[in-house]
């Protein structure tokens, strides 16, 4: 049986979405930033840890955002294929919620209309918007913020079949190493193996959205999460730039298939204001 949602509902909900996802980290974020400023061998890094959580406590007492850049909206839309729209235009009625959050919200507007001629929207739209359909009749949706202090420090590679999961690891421990404090560290990394080219983006892009609780399903993702982490916080470059034992907070992979001739490579880095907010209607 179809179910009909009118687009004024998703309007709404990625309007509040857009606020709340300024205003609030994720569930767990404020206690991971917590947990290492203890483990954090710097008395500087852990003073440096200590501010952050600070900033974001002072951020929720005064309602609002917890950084000034306040991002570029990235909507993961997961469509149940017994759903049907009505009242208008679903990408039109997204990017109004998108304008309505920004511009109500008070947030920053970074959108231009132009790479290269530039031109502000004025409205922070239009969003970058990924669409899956799934099974059923619900709608869920994540607004996911994406300053570019840390996106400008992304990169890609189209790796071999014969690249070793050392090649792997080393090229998202360099990534960080030329990235520095430009994305101020602590960090969350988000990793793309598989697909095709743009597929591997997304694919690092998703992980950096998924929740910091959980692991890679399969033990041996997991385990390279968790060798990549080591890696990363060797690097020494830790809190803001300052040196330390924590420059990453976290490190989630995603896979995908791929052709028989490649593996690519993506690393979607993330500062410790890595922001998504989701909702189900």
């Amino acid at each position: 049986m179809i179910r009909e949602i009118n687009v004024k509902e998703i309007e709404d909900a990625v309007a509040a979405l857009c606020e709340d996802a300024n205003l609030h980290l994720p569930c767990m974020m404020r206690e991971t930033i917590e947990s290492a400023a203890q483990r954090e061998e710097s008395p500087v890094c852990r003073e440096v840890l200590g501010d952050i959580v600070s900033n974001i406590d002072c951020a929720a007492e005064l309602n609002v955002p917890i950084c000034q850049d306040t991002g570029m909206a990235v909507i993961f839309l997961e469509i149940g294929q017994d759903v049907h729209f009505t009242g208008g235009s679903l990408y039109e009625a997204i990017n109004r919620g998108v304008a309505k959050g920004y511009v109500d919200g008070k947030l920053r507007l970074s959108v231009v209309k132009d790479p290269i001629r530039r031109g502000n929207t004025n409205d922070n739209t239009p969003a970058v918007i990924h669409t899956s359909v799934i099974d059923g009749d619900k709608v869920n949706i994540m607004v996911a913020p994406k300053g570019f202090g840390s996106e400008n420090m992304s990169r890609i590679k189209m790796f071999t079949p014969s690249a070793s999961t050392d090649d792997i690891v080393g090229f998202v421990t360099e990534t960080v190493d030329i990235a520095g404090s430009n994305p101020c560290p602590p960090i969350v990394l988000g990793i793309g193996i598989g697909g095709d080219f743009e597929q591997c983006a997304y694919l690092a892009k998703k992980a950096l959205c998924r929740d910091l609780r959980e692991r890679n399903p399969d033990p041996y993702y997991a385990e390279l999460e968790q060798r990549m982490l080591d890696e990363v916080n060797k690097t020494g470059i830790g809190s803001q730039g300052f040196g330390g034992t924590v420059t990453a907070l976290y490190i989630n992979i995603e896979t995908a298939p791929t052709h028989i001739a490649g593996l690519p490579v993506a690393v979607n880095v993330g500062c410790h204001v890595t922001r998504h907010k989701q909702i189900t209607l």
